[in-house]
């Protein structure tokens, strides 16, 4: 095979796929020549004072280079000798003809673009002008080359459009040829045509057009749809739309930075903010009308919370415990390391009608508001304390405020492991969320474990008057999370994570009976429910679609899509089929699981598998705008297998208290078993080229599955931790997170657990390539986790790398680097897993220190 390919021009494109210098045909689209006409030269100089150059300037000028098909472009074929001939203009006039290909190749490869035309023309790539010929010559055999450089990363689609000027002196067709140069790499395989679809790659988890945010008006009438359409880091649009939920008719659209639109809760006005001399005024817009109206002003510059009734407005506002003016700082108490741990946050009201505002709780304790009473004469709110010397290490209580009499009936006391709460319409009821052991365990149900996971948020019902509880998930396997006991058929309705779906279940209390609601998408972003109708607006994803909005008929049980811009770039885009995966382990339990083939997958070929896994003990979703998404591992040509070991919630008690006091043991035995069993089961799966990748715990369980196991010829950790006592000594949430991880065990007591489950105290045992990425200001896994690991392997002689991200904390929030570091990951599995080590060796070339 040679090293040269040529592709003449149908050679930059030609809607083919195989290996470099295989047959081509040569196509491309061409888009019909457009006039261009000379300006009107006022000089015969220009500011820098050079003479015009008449065909320089009518080649710059501004034209389309998007890359459609319509009935203004046609396809170009090359002819036997590799030659495109453009046709031109018989009325003697300038006109730019603009050509358009894409190409993509399989590994990185460093690759030169060569064309040849005796007309002057400027090549694009992606929209950049990257090379550009300024000479006329009399024919195709004299003209000059014009060569541009193109690194291509693997998987990447390029765009390139080629602009032509056409002369007046042009009287027969014009002709032209392009030729690849991959150089030194004869194995690079190429995809090519003008219409070929591009891979699902990071810029697709960021950019575009979705629907952010839907919001439904509390009597059902109308509806809210925010979109947010990010062209680049600099440039997006975000706008809402209000429209009649009956109808569809579209009523008003507000633009970006206009107005942060909501309801009011009782009314169904729109309303926003805006400054006025002494404070925030607030504004009310008819739906119906849109006629605004000022209903309040001088109100506090703080969020707020309307009371059901709409005449009041409740606020959270802080003071400071007063830390040490010196340089050298005394702590408080083991959490005074993380910022505002030293704010005390109080309750307030401000009266609408009269202005008044009034401070409601008082203390050293802060007080949290939960609930206002529909009738507006309730105020539900608990208060929370440290108890740095007794597990769980904090407390909270929970109270019902008469907001008339200010009488205060203590509903709960002291409880560990309490969340949020909320009233039920009659205020008579409230409705608690909390880990499985709160109130002395009343809703635990986890087996034969001795402690439950209290990450496993369970609901729980409380009667006010009687103080009786009612643990209603006790036997129900999916978390929770409470949305709203509904004011039109009194169900409470709960959004959940149900394996490595989140739906939404809807619970009646007078049977207890659940029902998960008929919606579409596998996970639900956000779900809005009408207090007074029985409709509901929601957004949700698949492992293979963007952000949607819908709006949902609960009586009919019918959903109806309202809006998924998205869908147009997913069109353009070749996804990989996503396909559910379970196994029984050899203790007998389901272990559940899915995986993502790569596009245009054969299962003749022998692939190499990523394994990926959950971090924390919260289930991978089946989600596509995550930096960690199947898809976008596939399109890089891995088998992909996500799965849910041992320990996460969303499968029940039992299941996810198998993350307590563990640290990884039956986890990890679980994602071994399944990549072996899939490996078994799947024989387009090489079995010698398998890598794993995890962040956080997950990255914990990279380099814990390591010193288990030889089974990976790659590994990733971004955020792990490798020794479990420094964690949870120096991480702002170590102890925290040990409260549940490690529930009741401490360095001290239980030195096994602390020691022999981290990567650190086994780093001898580890042989596998692997990768630790850490951001320099994580303050949740501190960065010396891995440097810890790095220095260990480095003087155990391993095969290790690690990247440190420059300023960024638990997760890499900054795009720019977070590509990098996406780049980072993605080049290193091409070096273990496919051979090609060129894209790692192309980001970071080798640098010696001695």
């Amino acid at each position: 095979m040679t090293n040269r390919k040529n592709l003449l021009i149908t050679a930059i494109l030609c809607g083919i796929a195989g290996m470099a210098g295989a047959d081509n045909l040569t196509k491309l689209r061409m888009h019909h020549p457009i006039e261009v006409h000379k300006p009107l030269f006022t000089d015969s100089i220009d500011v820098r004072g050079q003479k015009h150059q008449l065909e320089k300037i009518l080649l710059e000028s501004m034209v389309s280079l998007e890359n459609t098909a319509d009935k203004n472009s046609t396809e170009l074929m090359a002819d036997t000798t590799g030659l495109f001939t453009i046709p031109v203009s018989q009325n003697k006039e300038y006109s730019i003809c603009v050509l358009h290909t894409r190409i993509r190749t399989d590994r990185f490869v460093n690759a030169d673009l060569k064309f040849k035309t005796p007309n002057r023309m400027e090549v694009y790539i992606d929209g950049t002008r990257c090379a550009d010929k300024q000479s006329r010559e009399d024919s195709i055999a004299k003209a000059q080359e014009c060569t541009t450089a193109l690194r291509m990363e693997p998987g990447v689609t390029y765009n390139v459009a080629i602009k032509i000027l056409l002369e007046p002196q042009d009287t027969t067709e014009v002709a032209m040829s392009a030729e690849w140069d991959a150089k030194s790499d004869s194995t690079v395989s190429i995809s090519c045509g003008p219409d070929i679809k591009g891979r699902f790659l990071l810029p697709n988890t960021v950019f575009g057009n979705r629907v952010s945010r839907v919001s439904i008006s509390p009597d059902g009438k109308y509806l809210l749809t925010q979109y947010t359409d990010k062209y680049d880091l600099k440039r997006s649009n975000t706008y809402t739309i209000l429209s009649e939920v009956k109808s569809g008719k579209k009523l008003a659209t507000f633009t970006q930075g206009s107005k942060n639109l909501n309801w009011t809760p009782k009314t169904s006005q729109l309303y926003y903010t805006a400054t006025s001399d002494n404070g925030v005024k607030i504004i009310t817009i008819d739906p119906k009308t849109l006629q605004e109206e000022v209903i309040a002003d001088n109100v506090p510059e703080e969020s707020f919370r309307w009371s059901p009734d709409e005449k009041s407005l409740f606020f959270s506002l802080h003071e400071t415990i007063e830390g040490d003016k010196k340089p050298v700082h005394r702590l408080l108490s083991p959490s005074d390391r993380v910022p505002n741990t030293r704010n005390r946050w109080f309750i307030s009201r401000y009266d609408i009608g009269t202005g008044l505002r009034e401070r409601l709780t008082y203390g050293l304790r802060s007080s949290i508001l939960h609930d206002i009473s529909d009738d507006g004469r309730y105020m539900l709110y608990g208060m929370s304390e440290s108890t740095p010397d007794k597990w769980p290490f904090s407390k909270s209580s929970l109270y019902r405020m008469d907001l008339q009499t200010r009488r205060i009936d203590t509903l709960i006391v002291s409880d560990a492991f309490m969340g949020g709460a909320s009233f039920s319409p009659e205020a008579d009821k409230v409705i608690i969320t909390g880990g499985p052991e709160a109130f002395d365990g009343i809703g635990k149900n986890c087996g034969s474990h001795p402690i439950a996971n209290n990450y496993d948020t369970q609901a729980f019902i409380l009667d006010c008057a009687t103080k009786k509880i009612n643990p209603i998930t006790k036997d129900f396997a999916p978390t929770v999370s409470f949305l709203q006991w509904n004011r039109y058929d009194n169900c409470i309705y709960f959004k959940t994570s149900d394996g490595d779906k989140e739906p939404i279940y809807r619970y009646d209390p007078k049977n207890g009976r659940y029902e998960k609601l008929p919606l579409e998408g596998d996970c639900v972003r956000s779900f809005s429910l009408a207090y007074n109708a029985p409709y509901a607006a929601y957004t949700s994803v698949t492992a293979s679609s963007s952000s949607a909005g819908y709006m949902f008929d609960m009586k009919k049980e019918r959903t109806t899509l309202i809006a998924d811009p998205y869908s147009e770039s997913i069109a353009e885009i070749e996804m990989g089929e996503i396909k559910p995966w379970n196994f029984t382990a050899s203790d007998g339990t389901t272990i559940e699981g899915y995986y993502c083939l790569p596009p245009e997958f054969d299962e003749t070929k022998n692939y190499p598998l990523i394994v990926y896994y959950y971090g924390g003990t919260t289930p991978t979703t089946r989600s596509l705008d995550t930096p960690y998404a199947a898809q976008l591992f596939a399109s890089r040509n891995y088998v992909v297998y996500v799965v849910n070991p041992s320990g996460t919630i969303g499968y029940g008690q039992e299941f996810s208290a198998r993350h307590v006091n563990a640290w990884g043991k039956r986890t990890a035995d679980d994602i071994i078993e399944g990549t072996r069993q899939f490996c078994k089961e799947h024989p387009f799966v090489n079995e010698n080229k398998i890598g794993c990748i995890g962040a956080s715990y997950g990255g914990f369980m990279t380099q814990y599955l390591q010193t288990r196991t030889d089974l990976f010829a790659a590994a990733v950790s971004h955020a792990g931790i490798s020794n479990v006592t420094s964690y949870w000594g120096e991480g702002y949430w170590g102890v925290g997170y040990n409260a549940v991880a490690a529930a009741q065990s401490y360095p001290w007591s239980n030195p096994e657990l602390f020691t022999e489950q981290g990567s650190l105290f086994n780093a001898d045992k580890i042989n596998t390539p692997l990768l630790l990425l850490h951001g320099t200001a994580d303050t949740n896994v501190p960065v010396g986790e891995s440097i810890q690991l790095y220095n260990a392997l480095k003087i155990l002689g391993k095969p290790v790398e690690f990247i440190q991200v420059d300023g960024e904390d638990h997760f890499v929030a900054d795009y720019t680097k977070r590509t990098l570091w996406h780049n980072s990951i993605m080049a290193w599995f091409a070096k273990w897993l496919q051979d090609s080590p060129e894209w790692w060796n192309d980001i970071y070339p080798e640098k010696r220190l001695q």
